[in-house]
């Protein structure tokens, strides 16, 4: 947790609150270190029935989420068993963020830059296509190649590729279907942005990756800025559905209709035919 004493030590624009602000953005209740070791046991009893000898891929940005979930990774499993890949589009100033991390856990890791990537890809489509990409689809391409490289680094180390995504984020929406927000297990997707910064803080992570200001990686705002509110805002009105702005309030409900979709299993048709194959682990 972060104490009025240490305030002067977060970057510029990073939210910092004292013990008493802090607390009053959680759910009534909530501990830190308890969740932090719950978390961790979650992470243990998960690979132990979906890959006991296989190590957790992390997706590293840098960033509160990717660091922590990193960080809750090697409580679990043991800095071996957790690996970090590191996905620069060309060259990227927050590189060193993430370098800190991997050194900081002492995680092996590697650096894979899809810069080249993306162009090609970019090139390939709007050849064919003979249009410019969208601006929404050059945003959500690299995530999405990201996931891919991920994937591709996981399979060949027979690894389980953790989810990075936190409550408030998916909330709004603001991850990309296919590219962050995919996964094969989600230790902080219940998690707001403040209590995934108190588990940070339980687990000893330094704090200017904790409180390193999320931006969108192209137009270097930050999240906050493209969102519209604040995540203090987002935070309070989750946990206790407290909100003093009615605009705010109407754009928070509004893109959480609009993007509920991405959370939810992608809709078939259900054919009335029977199914008498047997299905070990179904519970069926």
């Amino acid at each position: 947790m972060i104490e009025e004493k240490d305030k002067e030590m977060m970057p510029d624009g990073a939210l910092a609150h004292t013990l008493e602000e802090e607390n009053s953005l959680y759910t009534k209740g909530f501990n830190p270190e308890k969740t932090t070791g719950d978390i961790v046991k979650w992470i243990k009893d998960w690979f132990s029935v979906n890959g006991n000898e296989s190590p957790a891929v992390v997706a590293i940005s840098g960033g509160k989420d990717s660091s922590v979930v990193a960080a809750l990774c090697v409580e679990a499993l043991g800095r071996d068993r957790v690996y970090g890949v590191l996905m620069p589009q060309g060259v990227q100033h927050d590189l060193d963020a993430s370098k800190d991390l991997v050194n900081h856990l002492g995680i092996a890791h590697s650096i894979i830059n899809i810069g080249k990537t993306v162009d090609v890809v970019t090139d390939e489509i709007e050849g064919a296509m003979g249009t410019e990409l969208s601006q929404q689809a050059r945003v959500n391409l690299p995530a999405r190649i990201r996931m891919s490289t991920a994937y591709a680094v996981s399979q060949t180390i027979n690894g389980r590729v953790a989810n990075t995504c936190n409550l408030s984020e998916d909330w709004v929406g603001y991850s990309t279907r296919y590219g962050d927000a995919a996964g094969d297990f989600s230790p902080i997707s219940r998690l707001t942005v403040h209590e995934v910064r108190a588990v940070g803080e339980v687990l000893g992570l330094p704090r200017h990756l904790i409180y390193k200001v999320p931006e969108d990686g192209l137009s270097g705002k930050s999240d906050e800025d493209n969102l519209g509110f604040t995540y203090d805002v987002l935070d309070r009105y989750i946990r206790t559905g407290e909100i003093d702005d009615e605009n705010i309030k109407k754009l928070i409900d509004r893109k959480r209709k609009l993007s509920r979709f991405k959370l939810e299993l992608m809709p078939a048709f259900e054919l009335e035919a029977p199914i008498k194959a047997e299905d070990p682990g179904s519970g069926k």
